[in-house]
C-alpha cells in the first residue's frame, strides 16, 4: 500500500507532485489543468504549487464520475446474480449489503463510501457479480 504524504492525513495542502501521483497522473499533468482552470492550485511562499484537499476530491470526483458512463462491453466474471437489496448497514468505514437473487441470499462487504456512491438501499435492483479464485466442494459425511 502506498504511503499517504503527511499534507493529505492532516487536510493540508499538498505539493503538486503528491497530487499527481494520488491521481495517478504527471505532473506535467496537473500544470496544463493548472493553466487551463481544471484544477485550483496556490503557491506557496517558497513558489511552490500546492492543491488544497477539497479541490483534489472534486477532481477525483469528476474523474469517477465520467468513468461510470462507460458500458460494460464484456468482462470475464460469468457468475452474474441480478436480484433486490433488502438491507444495507453502514458504518463510517464499512457497509454490508445483503442483496435476494433468486433463490440466493448474498451478502458483499464493501466501503460506506461505495454503497452510497452506488445509491444502494432495500428495494434498489442490482447484479451481483462474482469471481472467486477458490471453490470448495463439500459432502456430506457417509460418502
Amino acid at each position: 500500500m502506498a504511503k499517504t504524504p503527511k499534507e493529505h492525513r492532516n487536510g493540508q495542502p499538498m505539493r503538486i507532485g503528491q497530487a499527481a501521483e494520488l491521481l495517478g497522473v504527471s505532473t506535467d499533468t496537473l500544470r496544463r489543468w493548472a493553466a487551463s482552470g481544471r484544477i485550483r492550485v496556490r503557491r506557496s511562499s517558497g513558489g511552490q504549487r500546492l492543491v488544497g484537499l477539497t479541490e483534489l476530491r472534486r477532481l477525483q470526483r469528476e474523474r469517477r464520475e465520467r468513468t461510470k458512463q462507460r458500458p460494460i462491453v464484456a468482462q470475464s466474471a460469468r457468475n452474474r446474480f441480478p436480484g433486490i437489496v433488502t438491507r444495507v448497514e453502514k458504518d463510517r468505514v464499512a457497509a454490508v449489503v445483503e442483496v435476494q437473487a433468486g433463490p440466493h441470499r448474498l451478502v458483499s462487504l464493501m466501503t460506506a463510501e461505495a454503497a452510497t456512491e452506488l445509491g444502494l438501499g432495500p428495494g434498489r435492483s442490482v447484479v451481483c457479480v462474482i469471481k472467486a479464485t477458490n471453490v470448495v466442494v463439500e459432502v456430506p459425511a457417509g460418502r
